[in-house]
């Protein structure tokens, strides 16, 4: 199972509005919705306008989805029609086969879903996203114009930047960085991995791929960044990044759109940041022309163990459910970076809206991504202290995870 291709944003083919009745509206004339996901705001406003679509339709949306979509959707036939998912989610309901491709239906009834919504898998549409999120550049534009310099586009001219904030005593750790041992530095391995062309398994398999010249040149730009980071920067995961950003302490950042919103709305922020306060899209590295980043979505999918009535009342009432209609709506527009018709983004998620018009690669949806991250995030502080080379950290991260896929049968 690979993610082919999937790009998120740019522009949107007209999406029709959809009516929302009593009864069987939305186009829908048989079948049943029960949909299960996350409890978010966005997702919350998704559900209501889905299941508005019909006298019946249920939705059960809760913090525990996780922990009840796969048994929610095994049996035949299922209990819930639809989950909602993001990147990471899907893979559990793909590794139990009870999501259907959604091709047949896109043909149907897919007028107004644009392409670049369509999550494709193996070459089939598994869902519909309808938000995203990424890491992008955040940035001080007051300390940039100090030093006479544009914003970085390029990882190489961050470090450039850095080196000039530093050499005019503006700041000694100008790079802020979720670099915090763990989750957070695996993540900010894979977006330089990436950046570098580099593939975390050998195709078509689940043997591990990072012990190579990507993956060694994505440390070593790392450990050149984390020099001009606040020397603790092994704790720092994005709440200390963020702080250390509000304090006045660095200038240049890698950082979740979804961050973006509120990162200078904090009480006690300096009128000199809140001031230079800048986004833009998300750096290359290496030369290369993919972002050093990677796309989150979070979407919906169809039940495999349903009757078809059942699917194409799911698929309609989830078109529904994303309608461009709900973007006249201020307080939903400001609830996600949206992929719908008809929603302009913020000055907060236009990085968000740059990597995905960029051509970044979506966080890989691989059953097996899970282990080789938790492998990352345990094995790379050693390098970033000092204490081993690149590539001694990359055939530790090689070890592990191939322990860990093996005992969960990935690897003979």
């Amino acid at each position: 199972m690979f993610l082919k291709k999937v790009a998120m944003a740019g522009a949107f083919a007209l999406m029709g509005t959809t009516a929302m009745a009593a009864g069987h509206g939305c186009g829908i004339t048989d079948g049943r919705v029960s949909i299960v996901g996350n409890e978010f705001p966005a997702i919350q406003t998704v559900g209501a306008a889905a299941v508005a679509c019909g006298e019946g339709f249920t939705k059960n949306l809760t913090a525990d989805h996780q922990q009840i979509n796969v048994a929610g959707m095994s049996g035949n036939p299922a209990e819930y029609t639809t989950a909602i998912v993001a990147n990471s989610s899907i893979v559990a309901l793909m590794n139990e086969d009870v999501i259907r491709p959604l091709d047949d239906l896109i043909a149907k009834h897919g007028d107004g879903i644009n392409k670049n919504q369509l999550i494709t898998i193996n070459g089939q549409v598994m869902a519909v996203a309808f938000m995203a999120n990424a890491q992008h550049l955040v940035y001080r534009a007051d300390v940039l114009e100090q030093v006479g310099l544009e914003p970085p586009t390029t990882y190489e001219e961050m470090l450039a930047a850095a080196e000039a904030i530093r050499a005019a005593g503006i700041m000694e750790n100008p790079v802020g960085g979720a670099y915090a041992a763990g989750w957070n530095l695996a993540q900010e391995f894979n977006n330089m991995f990436l950046g570098m062309g580099g593939s975390h398994f050998k195709a078509g398999t689940a043997e591990p791929n990072v012990n190579t010249e990507a993956g060694v040149k994505a440390l070593e730009m790392m450990k050149a960044l984390s020099a001009y980071m606040n020397p603790d920067f092994l704790t720092h995961d994005s709440n200390a990044t963020n702080a250390e950003f509000r304090a006045g302490n660095t200038a240049i950042m890698n950082m979740w759109g979804s961050r973006a919103a509120t990162l200078v709305t904090a009480e006690g922020v300096p009128q000199e940041v809140v001031d230079g306060f800048a986004i833009a899209g998300p750096m290359t590295v290496g030369g290369g022309d993919t972002p050093a980043t990677t796309l989150w979505w979070d979407g919906w999918t169809v039940a495999k163990n349903i009757s078809d009535a059942d699917a194409e009342a799911t698929f309609l009432a989830m078109k529904a459910g994303i309608a461009p209609s709900l973007m006249e709506d201020e307080e939903i527009r400001t609830q996600a970076v949206w992929l719908i018709e008809g929603y302009e983004p913020t000055e907060a998620a236009v990085g968000v809206f740059a990597a995905a018009n960029a051509g970044s690669i979506p966080y890989p949806m691989l059953p097996y991504m899970g282990l080789m991250h938790t492998a990352l995030g345990a094995e790379l502080a050693d390098f970033m202290q000092g204490n081993e080379s690149a590539e001694q950290a990359l055939a530790d991260v090689e070890a592990a995870y191939t322990a860990a896929a093996k005992e969960n049968g990935f690897l003979n």
